[in-house]
């Protein structure tokens, strides 16, 4: 079974062309326009062995909030698409990762049942344009498409950079483990039978 799909998303806003292989190893090409942003999603993708590709063009000159906002969408919809049934897979991930000061944890539920719950230190911006609350944006976006219940939680961390960047490497690593296929699972995980 192949669990790769790629889409195309116009708007007045923005155009992204984004393909997504879960069963990748790791490998991203990824152009937003926003540097940071790419380093993240590549970083995302490394940590998940995910390929990604990404291709998004947006408003910059209003700001970043539209393009990061509608690739999290975007990635969200492929996972979605992806996973269809969500027959399988493990269903549930969970990872925490150290970067320098700062610690992440991300758990996650493939469940269909979107929500975000974003707890991370109130810290003065360090400039670099894309920022913890841009981060919380394109997580609110994903989950809401993509069906998934987030929990991020930096339990400390003083620098921006770093806090990120251990949200997106957590991330990859919590929804490589939900996505995973289990022999065992022949149908949904869930005593309901379905999800």
């Amino acid at each position: 079974m192949k669990r790769k799909k790629l889409t195309i998303r116009e708007t007045n806003e923005t155009s992204i062309q984004m393909e997504l292989n879960l069963d990748g190893t790791g490998s991203g090409n990824i152009s937003t326009g926003i540097p940071f942003f790419d380093h993240m999603l590549t970083l995302f993708a490394v940590h998940g062995f995910f390929d990604l590709m990404v291709k998004a063009k947006g408003d910059l000159d209003v700001d970043f909030h539209h393009t990061v906002e509608d690739t999290g969408l975007v990635l969200g919809d492929l996972l979605n698409e992806i996973l269809g049934d969500r027959k399988g897979i493990k269903r549930y991930g969970h990872a925490i990762t150290p970067m320098d000061e700062t610690l992440a944890e991300v758990s996650l539920d493939l469940s269909n049942r979107p929500f975000l719950v974003y707890n991370v230190p109130l810290i003065q911006h360090a400039g670099i344009g894309f920022n913890i609350q841009l981060t919380g944006e394109f997580l609110r976006a994903f989950a809401t498409r993509g069906g998934v219940t987030l929990h991020i939680n930096v339990q400390y961390g003083e620098n921006e950079h770093h806090i990120i960047e251990a949200i997106f490497k957590s991330l990859g690593r919590a929804l490589d483990e939900a996505i995973s296929l289990d022999k065992r699972i022949h149908d949904v995980r869930s005593s309901k039978g379905c999800i």
